[in-house]
């Protein structure tokens, strides 16, 4: 049971207060003056309340964060306890304290082989920048200073700062009201085999992928790339699972031409797929450099860390009195938010939490299939607890649903109503629910989800609109 705290709380206050001063991340501002804001006071296990007192089971996990569940009172502790022996102290130069110590050599313990390691920063889209900043300074540091250009891949997302926003390419993001980084990062297709060319078989996509890049290093020559950034399964582009072979056959292009291969776990380590990082147990590689948020603390507070490999660590520490790595913030190693992932990963490993969402997720997969038979699912996709539905107006040629449609928006307003929150992406509708999850809870999320796709769709049908 939910805790009765929203009581204390004035719903209409509340959400008048959010209204007039809070500018959230991706506003549209239109339909925010209109709208407003759901205003969530509650959480616990997989569950979260309004500040009306309605429950919603949280199929987004706040968003891809909330591995452990909500109300974990031993993260609350190990944060108290943390905060009032030691709630900061700086790291950077030569300071360091406990939890930070003993989180980057746990996270160590757990990476994929020789990635031993660890800079910490505050959220994923830091962490991107740490890992790109460390690849330029790794590649200067060998003697290679014309390597620059970073490969991405379209409709990928690596964070909203400005280097991030850079490097990342989902449609819309790049709003032409904002500047970015020129001249530094080259973008190939997308990993997305739903909507590869007609008539491409996967492996012959796969091939398509790959001789695009081999292509892109070829023309602009190898000696200006620094690395390569991917998600190994494209989150907010779609939760798009790439074509088979496709990432160890990229990592190989990335080893012969001197590229490092930065992976971009921020969503799918600490147990989203199943394992702790998903790069090598489920995509078969082992990137040079790993960048890790989200899950690290189950969101109870901000923190990501990226991983590097003894290779990379040879060349930027190898001696010179000059060099100096100048990157980091005032709050990397945070000594309370360490407490937190180390506590949160104790968590996952004791209550076996990957192998619930191995087992659950597994059914949650085979579940949603369910919904591919409804006129405008056109796909059903992804990876155990990380699970997308692609709304098309014809199954067929796999046209889109005109925008003015709302789709996926709809399909959620409807979800909500009913007591189960997802997260609508453009003709997308996605799911993250937390490792924590019951098959009980997956046969909810599908039956609601199914019964919204059903109503939306017959309003459609009345309004002409498909």
């Amino acid at each position: 049971m939910l805790h009765q705290a929203s009581n204390r709380f004035n719903p209409d206050d509340l959400w008048q207060k959010d209204h007039d001063h809070f500018l959230h991340p991706y506003t549209h501002f239109d339909s925010f003056r209109e709208e407003g804001s759901l205003v969530l006071v509650e959480g616990e296990g997989c569950y979260v309340k309004d500040a009306e007192g309605r429950r919603y089971f949280d199929g987004i996990g706040g968003m891809w964060c909330v591995n452990a569940g909500y109300g974990r009172k031993e993260i609350a502790q190990a944060m108290a306890e943390q905060a009032l022996q030691l709630c900061y102290t700086t790291t950077f130069v030569d300071v360091t304290n406990a939890p930070a110590a003993e989180l980057a050599a746990k996270l160590a313990s757990l990476a994929p082989s020789g990635l031993n390691h660890v800079a910490f920063a505050t959220s994923g889209s830091c962490g991107v920048d740490t890992a790109i900043r460390l690849a330029h300074y790794y590649q200067s540091r060998r003697g290679a200073r014309d390597r620059k250009y970073i490969i991405s891949r379209k409709n990928s997302y690596h964070g909203s700062t400005y280097l991030g926003m850079t490097v990342g390419l989902r449609d819309g993001d790049q709003s032409e009201h904002f500047h970015y980084v020129p001249d530094l990062v080259h973008h190939l297709s997308a990993p997305y085999p739903y909507r590869r060319p007609d008539g491409m078989s996967l492996a012959e996509f796969s091939d398509f992928l790959v001789e695009e890049f081999r292509q892109k290093i070829e023309s602009l020559g190898p000696e200006t790339i620094a690395a390569f950034i991917a998600e190994p399964a494209q989150a907010s582009g779609g939760v798009t699972m790439p074509p088979p072979n496709y990432l160890p056959r990229m990592a190989k292009l990335c080893r012969d031409n001197g590229i490092l291969f930065i992976a971009d776990e921020v969503v799918t380590a600490f147990g989203r797929l199943g394992h702790m990082f998903a790069s090598e147990a489920e995509f078969g590689i082992v990137p040079d450099i790993i960048v890790t948020a989200k899950g690290l603390t189950s969101g109870y507070i901000p923190l990501s860390a990226v991983l590097y490999s003894d290779k990379v660590h040879e060349v930027i520490s190898a001696p010179d009195a000059d060099a100096w790595f100048t990157h980091g913030y005032t709050y990397s190693g945070h000594p309370v938010a360490c407490a937190v992932g180390l506590k949160n990963i104790e968590i996952i490993e004791r209550e076996d939490l990957l192998g619930n969402a191995a087992r659950v997720g597994d059914y949650l997969e085979r579940r949603l299939a369910e919904l591919s038979s409804l006129p405008i699912v056109g796909d059903v996709r992804g990876r155990r607890l990380m699970m997308c539905l692609e709304y098309v107006a014809d199954k067929e040629t796999k046209r889109k649903l005109p925008d003015e449609a709302n789709i996926s928006k709809r399909i959620s307003n409807e979800c909500e109503a009913h007591g189960l929150l997802v997260r609508p992406i453009g003709h997308l509708d996605v799911l993250s629910p937390p490792l924590i999850i019951t098959k009980g809870e997956v046969d909810f999320i599908v039956d609601t989800l199914g019964a919204a796709i059903r109503k939306v769709t017959d309003q459609l049908v009345r309004e002409k609109a498909i």
